[in-house]
């Protein structure tokens, strides 16, 4: 059922749209509303929006673009330090460190060079890895970061046993032309056979799906925040 929202109500509003509606699917798929995490994502809003949702009590951000995330969230974690940030978009290695400094969640571990970069700064340089997703490309769509479902599992392997990084979950972004239960379905079985206890699925058109089925994690931007903003 499409959620109640409109035009001329505010992000705490919607906010609390998006949070009853998380609840109601978790609770569908027999879990507790509070094993869902709703992340808003915050990318093309201005800080004044972030602290319209801040000031509702939302704490779990999300960003796609390092660059964006620079200019806007320093000042904002210094004023809301209990405040965490996801990164949510593909990470190019050379932005790596930068991403570190800002970041507290990567949804998007998505190939063997990031690991070693990664494990190298944390074995050189002490530098404390983040908690990490790894991006399946579950649709194996040509323009789509993430690893191939048939590369799941030596990549798991390679992540834990040659670089020691410890993987919290995976994360999918289903092809907008086929059904998402599908591919929610893919990363349970997979998190269930490696022991995996986070899923980061759903994003604002299905993040209702998602939650039913199992997900950790779900990415909720225009819901939240209404068009976006520049």
């Amino acid at each position: 059922m499409p959620l109640a929202l409109s035009d001329d109500m505010t992000i705490a509003e919607r906010l609390a749209v998006v949070r009853d509606a998380v609840a109601s699917a978790a609770k569908a798929g027999g879990r507790p509303a509070e094993s869902v995490m709703l992340v808003a994502v915050s990318k093309t809003q201005p800080a004044e929006a972030i602290e319209e949702a801040i000031a509702a009590g939302q704490v779990d951000f999300g960003e796609n673009r390092v660059q964006e995330a620079a200019d806007k969230w320093p000042a904002l974690k210094e004023q809301y330090p209990h405040v965490r940030l996801h990164l949510l978009g593909n990470l190019q290695s050379n932005k790596l460190r930068q991403a570190l400094g800002l970041f507290d969640v990567f949804h998007t571990l998505d190939r063997p060079k990031l690991a070693r970069a990664m494990a190298r700064l944390r074995d050189d340089e002490g530098v404390v890895l983040p908690f990490c997703f790894i991006q399946v490309n579950s649709g194996e769509e040509d323009q789509k970061a993430g690893i191939g479902p048939r590369e799941v599992d030596s990549f798991l392997k390679e992540c834990r046993e040659d670089h020691a990084l410890t993987i919290e979950g995976l994360m999918c972004i289903p092809p907008v032309d086929e059904d998402p239960a599908l591919h929610f379905a893919l990363l349970c079985k997979f998190a269930e056979r490696h022991d995996l206890a986070s899923l980061s699925m759903g994003m604002s058109g299905d993040f209702e799906l998602a939650a039913e089925m199992g997900a950790t994690h779900v990415r909720v931007g225009t819901a939240i925040f209404g068009a976006r903003r520049f």
